[in-house]
């Protein structure tokens, strides 16, 4: 299938043998073929992320999207180790639990799009099509993704709603779209062997959401195409996306199509890329983006009656006040003190609380704070 390995920008890259991806045949009818006349001067490109770290490949879709060629029309495939991947705009300490993830080292990342929250691990499989706004269709996009898996021996896979792709009517694929002046993308999942206790383990749906949706329970409504077709990889899924790409925009652009490999040491040879990486790692960006959110959590204990109000901002306690009949009412006045302006974490109010134990070691209000702090770390 690889006619020629070269070197492109410090990136390794190839080109398809187009003898392996002629243009009839199952899945896309030559009469559908994009006109190369309207994409006069245009070319086709394809990226692969060779890792795995969400951070990196949220970052080089960015950096795609604001500084590559987008006269190309680009196909960008990606997969992420265990992720939590939160819209702009969401709340992760109510959409996510997140102190399982944090045992478990699932990793938090928020995208610079909007959307919801949805978790990924190597069982499932990312792409993005980048292009000028001027040659950006969402259905032809979708439809080369269905020839794919129609390819692979998946039954009947078909459009649903504006985001959806289901087979025999569950979810295998979600696609989110963003058009910024002449640059659009259209990005989405596909599910292959996703762990889905997993995924009902870290997500914390809305509920209201789901009743209102007739849905009982997250993985009710998802299906692993594993399922029905078991060679079905990550790599195998790739290969019959790229085919169908490069059907759908016919022999003439295909045959100068370019493959490029990426990986995290192109962070030291790309400084933006580099930059976007490393804002997308800042805990301000992934947490204190949060908007405004109020908890209230109360508890009996033997010693007393705790009943915490927390209003976080940028995911920081803002304001706190306890209300408590306990007989240490210096205890209770410290505790606040020392929670307002930490971080709305287990590390945040683990460490605000052993301020407040070191100012009463050797008492018998040394165990009381260690069983608050062990609750407190829970409720969040």
């Amino acid at each position: 299938m690889l006619r020629n390995i070269v070197r492109f920008q410090n990136f390794t890259s190839y080109r398809y043998n187009l003898r392996s991806f002629s243009t009839g045949g199952t899945g896309v009818n030559n009469n559908d073929e994009v006109s190369p006349r309207s994409l006069l001067g245009k070319k086709l490109k394809i990226i692969k992320s060779t890792t795995t770290n969400p951070l990196f490949n949220i970052a080089t879709e960015d950096w795609l999207f604001k500084e590559f060629d987008l006269t190309h029309q680009v196909l960008f495939l990606w997969r992420n180790s265990p992720t939590v991947v939160i819209g702009r705009y969401q709340n992760p300490f109510k959409e996510c639990h997140l102190q399982r993830m944090d045992e478990d080292k699932v990793v938090l990342s928020r995208r610079y799009s909007g959307g919801g929250a949805v978790y990924q691990d190597e069982g499932n499989s990312n792409f993005t099509f980048l292009s000028a706004t001027e040659n950006y269709d969402k259905k032809r996009n979708t439809q080369i993704i269905i020839d794919a898996l129609e390819k692979l021996g998946i039954p009947t896979p078909e459009a649903s709603g504006r985001n959806d792709i289901v087979v025999m009517g569950k979810k295998v694929s979600g696609s989110a779209y963003k058009q910024s002046g002449k640059r659009s993308f259209h990005h989405g999942t596909m599910m292959i062997d996703v762990n889905l206790d997993s995924l009902q383990k870290y997500l914390n749906p809305n509920k209201d959401k789901l009743k209102s949706k007739g849905i009982s329970s997250v993985i009710s409504r998802v299906l692993n195409m594993k399922t029905i077709n078991p060679d079905l990889n990550h790599k195998v899924l790739c290969d019959q996306v790229i085919e169908s790409f490069l059907k759908t925009y016919g022999s003439e652009l295909a045959e100068t199509c370019e493959v490029v490999e990426l990986n995290t040491s192109h962070l030291e040879t790309i400084p933006s890329l580099k930059e976007t990486y490393e804002s997308l790692m800042d805990w301000e960006w992934r947490y204190g983006n949060s908007p405004p959110f109020e908890h209230q959590f109360e508890k009996r204990f033997d010693w007393g009656i705790m009943d915490i109000n927390m209003n976080c901002k940028k995911g920081l306690i803002e304001e706190c006040k306890i209300y408590s009949d306990s007989l240490n009412p210096t205890m209770i006045e410290e505790i606040n003190k020392q929670l307002l302006g930490v971080k709305y974490s287990p590390e945040g109010i683990s460490l605000a609380l052993d301020n407040v134990k070191q100012l009463f070691k050797d008492t018998e209000y040394s165990n009381q704070i260690d069983e608050l702090k062990n609750w407190i770390i829970k409720e969040i």
